[in-house]
């Protein structure tokens, strides 16, 4: 029963993950690294809870709705980030590493501004109130089976769209243009300011509907929102593991899931003397940004091109130069 828990919570927790992962990818794809997404996941988590807070305070009781409008807010919230972040590196032209630091800058503090605020008066959390709506259809499991909802099939789902738009559709060859030469991409016609607003914007928008699905799906708490910035860093660090290839970040964000977590697990599925989670746990944390790193390594001396980041990556665009 506790591996089968492990295994359960590790593929819930993966999901933040892969939302984040997916969301970075096809920013990625389009040349622009954003370092924002840790903050881009906090707006997106602080824009879902919001509404849900308010439409519990307005009476509204529809689970179906309180699914869909949190989602929807989310995905806007985080959009409207990635809007900023466009407008910043694409249209002034700004340092993408630094824009993307203040973003998350921005973000965590926006977000814990925002959630701080969301009692009724009295002690309690509105949108908690609809936990059960976002962990159907195994809300009333006891076992961590509840957090295997709706929400952590919708990032499988549109990490296996995104990597069929990416790799099988016109669109996601000028996009892919975009990342690799966006001069040659400019010269066969291709919109590139267009390409790199959209692709962030929707990159975004999927990043934080991550932040809202951790909360509202494996959390659970008030407290959730305290360690989506770290996840977001965990979503970045996926995206190379996953060689920016969607489909593969489904795999990792599991991985990533049951790295995460062993120290709160493997001493107690293999008791070991001395082995206390006390200060294991840190040290199994850890796990996710070795793996990447040895991956990065591996990917690095293989030298194949479709294991590389698009070749404009983290550089501005400037168009006269063309």
């Amino acid at each position: 029963m506790m591996i089968l828990e492990y295994l359960l919570s590790a593929l819930a927790l993966g999901m933040t993950f892969l939302y984040g992962s997916t969301g970075e990818i096809i920013t990625e794809k389009a040349g622009h690294l954003n370092l924002g997404i840790p903050g881009v996941m906090c707006i997106g988590a602080a824009g879902g809870c919001a509404s849900l807070h308010l439409m519990v305070m307005a009476g509204i009781n529809i689970p179906v709705v309180w699914v869909v409008v949190g989602l929807l807010c989310a995905f806007l919230s985080a959009a409207l980030a990635g809007l900023l972040y466009s407008f910043l590196a694409v249209t002034l032209q700004s340092n993408q590493n630094v824009t993307g630091l203040v973003l998350t800058t921005f973000g965590v503090g926006l977000m814990k501004y925002i959630m701080f605020g969301l009692t009724d008066g009295d002690g309690g959390v509105p949108y908690l109130k609809t936990l059960s709506a976002f962990r159907f259809p195994f809300s009333e499991s006891t076992t961590s089976l509840q957090k295997c909802s709706i929400t952590a099939l919708l990032a499988v789902v549109i990490a296996l769209v995104t990597s069929f738009v990416l790799f099988k559709t016109k669109v996601g060859l000028n996009l892919r243009a975009v990342g690799e030469n966006p001069a040659t991409a400019d010269a066969a016609g291709i919109n590139v300011v267009g390409y790199k607003y959209a692709a962030t914007c929707i990159g975004s928008g999927i990043a934080g509907i991550g932040g809202l699905s951790y909360i509202m799906n494996c959390s659970g708490s008030r407290e959730g929102y305290l360690s989506i910035e770290a996840f977001g860093w965990l979503a970045i660090a996926l995206v190379i593991f996953a060689l920016w290839k969607p489909h593969l970040s489904v795999f990792g964000s599991f991985l990533f899931g049951l790295l995460y977590i062993a120290g709160s697990f493997i001493p107690s599925i293999i008791p070991i003397a001395g082995f206390k989670t006390m200060w294991a746990t840190p040290l199994f944390e850890m796990l996710p940004y070795v793996v990447t790193i040895i991956v990065l390594v591996i990917s690095s001396i293989k030298e194949k091109k479709e294991n590389q980041p698009p070749a404009s990556l983290g550089l501005s665009y400037f168009r006269e130069e063309r």
